[in-house]
């Protein structure tokens, strides 16, 4: 027996890089895995690849049990066909895992009408139209009389809340998934349901250039099992998380929260004027460096922040 025995999970972009390591983590850990993906490249474009048969595959080799889904995230309805998906095979849904998307990198001012809506479509309307026939199906089953414990983990970027060049679409996308997962964390705590976001920095297809780290004692900070081993933990039936926002990065874990407050400036005469926000902010600001470096460290490895 192991935490997430006969759990049933969906992972969305399942088919390579971290969606895989995802998918073979949870069945790894007793979970029945719905594998979900289109088998497109990077940007979004089908290629004629079935990776995802590839890890149902490669699931049950290992004794344990899985199903191919092709449904587009993007799509409302193939959404709830993919749930519908997971129910009728395993018979419940327990845990859902937002890890689809894809890149559409071009300067702001170059970016096109396509780039900015293929991007949000896969990204943040992809987490919303599963989690939200995921949730459905959690609601119902609640008001029905049953006890539900589930899980939502969204996938977000160091891109939403740093900024990256060329990343207007992704890190929009990015920091509009970690108000989503609050929202369902406010809205659907009362079934039963908890959602948190996770920002990884790992070794995908989505690096780029940057193909390594240093290793030492054998350990990889770039594998993408390291992020999953925490994924794996959110989608535990006694994780205890629930509206957080977690940084996995080799062997740190930060528990993020934004937004903060850095500076609270009160002015007695009322109304801000010129003169009192020139006198008042500059010295006063409130700064964070070693938080400040942390993440810009880890913006320095941007390719392997994205999901």
């Amino acid at each position: 027996m192991t935490r997430l025995n006969d759990r049933v999970a969906i992972v969305t972009g399942a088919g390579s890089g971290l969606g895989r390591s995802h998918a073979l983590m949870l069945a790894s850990h007793g979970a029945k895995v719905v594998v979900n993906d289109l088998g497109v490249g990077l940007d979004g474009s089908h290629t004629g690849l079935s990776p995802a048969d590839e890890v149902v595959a490669e699931i049950r080799a290992g004794g344990g049990e899985a199903v191919v889904s092709r449904h587009d995230v993007s799509d409302w309805d193939a959404a709830a066909d993919m749930v519908r998906l997971a129910i009728e095979t395993f018979g419940d849904l327990h845990v859902l895992v937002n890890n689809a998307g894809i890149l559409r990198d071009r300067a702001f001012v170059n970016m096109e009408e396509s780039d900015w809506d293929s991007v949000i479509a896969v990204h943040l309307k992809g987490h919303a139209a599963t989690s939200k026939h995921a949730v459905t199906y959690w609601r119902d089953r609640a008001k029905a009389g049953h006890q539900i414990d589930a899980s939502i983990v969204h996938t977000s970027s160091v891109s939403g809340y740093r900024g990256n060049f060329g990343q207007a679409n992704y890190a929009a996308a990015k920091l509009g998934i970690v108000a989503l997962s609050r929202v369902i964390e406010i809205e659907a705590s009362r079934y039963g349901v908890r959602s948190n976001a996770v920002s990884p920095s790992a070794r995908t297809r989505m690096i780029g250039s940057i193909q390594t780290a240093p290793v030492e004692n054998g350990f990889d900070p770039l594998d993408p099992s390291n992020v999953s081993s925490v994924v794996a933990w959110l989608a535990a039936k006694e994780c205890p998380a629930n509206g957080q926002l977690f940084q996995v990065y080799g062997s740190r874990l930060l528990i993020l929260s934004l937004p903060q407050v850095v500076s609270d400036l009160m002015n007695p005469s009322g109304q801000w004027a010129f003169e009192d926000l020139d006198r008042e902010v500059p010295p006063r600001l409130i700064t964070h460096p070693s938080g400040k470096e942390l993440i810009a460290d880890l913006h320095a490895h941007q390719g392997g922040l994205c999901s």
